[in-house]
């Protein structure tokens, strides 16, 4: 075996001189079945025009045969569309070169979900599971020249009934809008693998596609394939990373055969193997000197390599395949405390700890195929613009499109990967566990080499919801079933999440950790707003109507849910009502809202801290800045928690349509209140204040390694500006930790001025530059004596974007600037301005500025609920 020694600088310079393909010219053919596609129902005889990938709602909307299912109430009257079968069919000319081939396979990325797949009418495939790549031998069913294929999609409605019928009982499944479908209390999803959110959520709507959703490909080859790569890092020090490729070969004899491994187009390592027949690993090691770490945004730069298997010879390759990692360690960190009464639970990344600041990830769109690359570009980009190091994939939806993980590997998002397991007991008969043990292989495989990976988990919630070890937990599902119908579903939850999942992860990622299912403080430990380990969801506030100051009590090793709802704003709701919804108990609201106490919840809680607006519009707007004040002060609580709270991640960044929901940013990728605050939270040093048994207290907090000296200025003025008491003090921000920087008694610091009239202003500054600054209130929004801002805009134009310089006399409370008629998002908003402050923001430029100054307007809570 040959060596190569690869430094860093050399892989940079052949990365920035060579132009031409990093992947070497191959025998594999290739050719993409993605147009000339048509769809019918099945027993109709007018095929239609079809997309590919696609699904049939979007297909029945594009050739105007249905209204958009997100408008309005438009929803209910397409609910017959998954109880039929639909076919679709295009025709394929194979070339003379691709024919002669000895192998041909048609590969499926993606096909939802129960489908027969026919090729010159001979049935060569029948698919049941959404998540899975399906590969098929069709050498013998295609000819030279033209060829017809034809996808029969069964309704999985259909199906899942005929499964729950023969199982004999119904499994629960809490989320499944089966009444809506005309199901009554048959909940059927859970049956299928197929992304349990289609069926309905308490934030979607129930639209359960069918479709060919990923591309569809035709592959041909002669006797040898390289089917995957795996990078194992074997060390990873500052001067050497000791990798090996482990090439997955499919060959059809044996034989010797050259391995070749560039990294980055150089190459790595070159070595004669003994091929043999079959599908085979082969392992090959190779260094890279002077390694470069990939590093979590904000910590550092994501370094990315591009390592290339090439079989055979510069003059005759078989087969090459390439694959783009970072290296880095990840580790779950779980050790005992001290007093044996709990147990960490943090990621160690290249060996320090992280404290994870993210949100929970949803899909984009009910209709998966509609999502482009900029779209996942957009919401990747916002969490790292948010100061994120973490999304949480969800387990109710669907292992995401390689861009996504892409996109975090560019832009330093470690992802929690949920297998597609939530809030639902399984069936456990051996064919759904053999598609579950396959659907988990394949995707392991696929995302393994993701620098972003960072952990997997089992499930979404389905350990606390049965509660196997305390008969009195649980959601109460568990109760409705006799002793032998538990036992059979237990058993098919343990060997799915107990022994198949985590099995997978050995056998194919065994770098990686798994989780069995979230939250849980452990293994047969349920989690609780108690527990001292694992991770916690966290709803009473909202669901149990806890008060926002309980996200101050409720403490986590790592917070992984935790949320509050609020209304997209106005021009959003626009696109799916007309003004007679205008009132939040519309049936169009109220459709637009599935979580069944929303919007109610939502004005109840408003209640408690704000005016309430008569003008809908302003209703909406203080729905937004109530959620991002509330999970605000759950952000910076966790943060203050550290080390013993090492992760916050709320629910949720995005949306799958237009609805009230816990989203940050709305179907349309509008950015909400609590995107801006997030931001801000998520910074990687800040300082937070807040007011408990008589005392004000300033913590510093930071996740830098070393700390920062500084001055801390703590003002008391009130909503005009005058400065009514002032103090300037050497302070510290503790390395990668949280501490109490200052402290005094809230009853000394307001002896001059009562609590509805003023306000602490506290910023720190190391050297000359202004770490953080942090706004205190000393009584709730609606008490506050606020009084008319007297704002003035100035707006100036250049080449590419739009300035608009916003001043005020008194303080502005949450300032909102909105457009009307452009499309921009503003460099920040909602936004306290302090008297006499004059502050800047952006936009993008799209319109002349007549035009924009037309259509700006703002909002501010000293003008609502009067």
């Amino acid at each position: 075996m040959k060596k190569y020694t690869l430094s860093f600088a050399l892989l940079t310079f052949a990365l920035m001189t060579i132009s031409f393909s990093l992947q070497a010219q191959t025998s594999v053919l290739s050719m993409e079945l993605n147009t000339n596609w048509e769809f019918r129902q099945t027993g109709t005889t007018a095929w239609l025009p079809a997309t590919v990938p696609g699904t049939v709602h979007t297909d029945l909307l594009n050739n105007k045969k249905i209204e958009d299912p997100y408008y309005r109430l438009n929803e209910r009257s397409i609910q017959w569309i998954d109880k039929v079968n639909w076919e679709y069919r295009t025709s394929v000319n194979l070339s003379a070169e691709m024919a002669q081939k000895q192998n041909i396979a048609m590969e499926f990325e993606g096909l939802d979900t129960y489908a027969d797949v026919f090729i010159n009418d001979q049935l060569v495939l029948s698919a049941d599971n959404m998540f899975r790549t399906w590969t098929i031998d069709v050498k013998n069913h295609l000819k030279q020249g033209k060829n017809q294929i034809r996808i029969l999609l069964k309704s999985p409605v259909v199906i899942g009934l005929q499964k729950q019928e023969a199982l004999g009982f119904g499994l629960p499944a809490a989320n499944d809008q089966s009444v809506l479908g005309g199901l009554g209390s048959n909940p059927v999803s859970v049956f299928t693998r197929k992304a349990g959110y289609h069926f309905g959520w308490d934030w979607g709507p129930r639209l359960v596609t069918s479709g060919i959703w990923r591309k569809v490909h035709l592959k041909a080859w002669d006797s040898q394939k390289i089917e995957s790569i795996h990078i194992v890092q074997s060390s990873l020090g500052a001067k050497s990373a000791v990798l090996k490729a482990e090439i997955e070969i499919t060959a059809l004899q044996e034989g010797k055969q050259e391995i070749t491994v560039k990294v980055n187009n150089i190459i790595a390592s070159s070595q004669l193997i003994n091929m043999q027949k079959g599908t085979h690993i082969y392992p090959v090691d190779f260094e890279i000197k002077n390694p470069k770490l990939w590093w979590p945004n904000g910590l550092g730069e994501q370094i990315l390599y591009t390592v290339t298997a090439v079989l055979g010879t510069d003059q005759a390759v078989a087969d090459s395949k390439s694959v783009q990692t970072g290296l880095r360690t990840v580790k779950l960190i779980r050790n005992p405390d001290a007093d044996g009464k709990g147990e960490s639970f943090y990621f160690e990344v290249n060996g320090r700890p992280v404290f994870m600041k993210g949100a929970n990830y949803i899909p984009n769109d009910v209709f998966l195929p509609r999502v482009t690359p900029e779209k996942y570009e957009t919401v990747v980009k916002t969490a790292a613009q948010s100061n994120m190091n973490m999304l949480r994939v969800w387990g109710g939806g669907v292992y995401e499109d390689d861009l996504f993980y892409d996109l975090c590997d560019k832009y330093g998002i470690l992802v929690w990967q949920d297998f597609m397991f939530a809030c639902s007991m399984y069936p456990g008969d051996p064919a759904f566990l053999d598609n579950v043990k396959n659907e988990a292989i394949d995707n392991v495989k696929r995302l393994r080499n993701h620098p972003s990976i960072a952990l997997w988990c089992g499930n979404n919630e389905i350990e606390t919801m049965w509660a196997q070890w305390d008969e009195k937990a649980g959601w109460g599902y568990k109760q409705l079933y006799n002793a032998q119908q538990r036992e059979i579903i237990w058993n098919a939850y343990d060997a799915v999440f107990h022994h198949i999942l985590p099995d997978a992860v050995k056998d194919f990622a065994p770098d990686q950790a798994y989780w069995h299912s979230s939250p849980s403080a452990g293994f047969e430990k349920l989690a609780s707003y108690e527990t001292r380990s694992g991770d916690m969801h966290y709803w009473g506030v909202w669901h149990g109507l806890h008060p926002f100051s309980d996200f101050r009590k409720y403490k986590a090793r790592f917070m992984s849910e935790y949320g509050f709802q609020s209304f997209p704003e106005f021009k959003t709701v626009q696109k799916y009502t007309i003004p007679s919804d205008y009132d939040i108990e519309s049936e169009v609201m109220a459709s637009h809202q599935r979580s069944g106490i929303g919007n109610l919840r939502i004005k109840q809680y408003m209640t408690e801290d704000y005016k309430i607006p008569a003008d809908f519009e302003q209703f909406l707007y203080i729905g937004q800045v109530l959620q991002a004040e509330g999970i605000k002060m759950a952000m910076e609580s966790h943060r203050q928690a550290m080390p013993y709270c090492q992760g916050t991640l709320y629910w949720q960044i995005n949306d799958c349509w237009p609805v009230a929901s816990w989203s940050s940013m709305d179907y349309y990728q509008r950015w909400k209140a609590v995107q801006y605050f997030a931001r801000d939270a998520y910074k990687n040093s800040i300082i937070s204040t807040i007011e408990e048994n008589g005392k004000i207290k300033v913590f510093g907090i930071s996740d830098l390694l070393t700390p920062q000296k500084g001055l801390l200025n703590i003002k008391l003025i009130d909503f005009q500006g005058i400065t009514l008491w002032e103090k300037t003090l050497k302070a510290q921000l503790p390395a990668n930790s949280s501490n109490v920087i200052f402290e005094t008694d809230t009853t000394e610091l307001l002896s001059l001025v009562g609590r509805t009239k003023c306000m602490m202003v506290t910023t720190f500054e190391s050297g000359k530059n202004v770490i953080d600054t942090d706004y205190h209130f000393f009584a709730k929004v609606k008490d506050l004596k606020l009084t008319d801002p007297v704002i003035t805009l100035d707006i100036q134009e250049n080449s590419d974007a739009f300035s608009v310089t916003i001043h005020t006399v008194d303080l502005a409370k949450n300032l909102f600037l909105t457009s009307t008629n452009s499309e921009v998002q503003f460099s920040d908003n909602f936004m306290d301005i302090l008297p006499g402050q004059s502050v800047t923001v952006t936009c993008p430029r799209s319109i002349g500025i007549e035009e924009f100054k037309s259509g700006l307007k703002y909002l501010t809570v000293n003008q609502t609920g009067k």
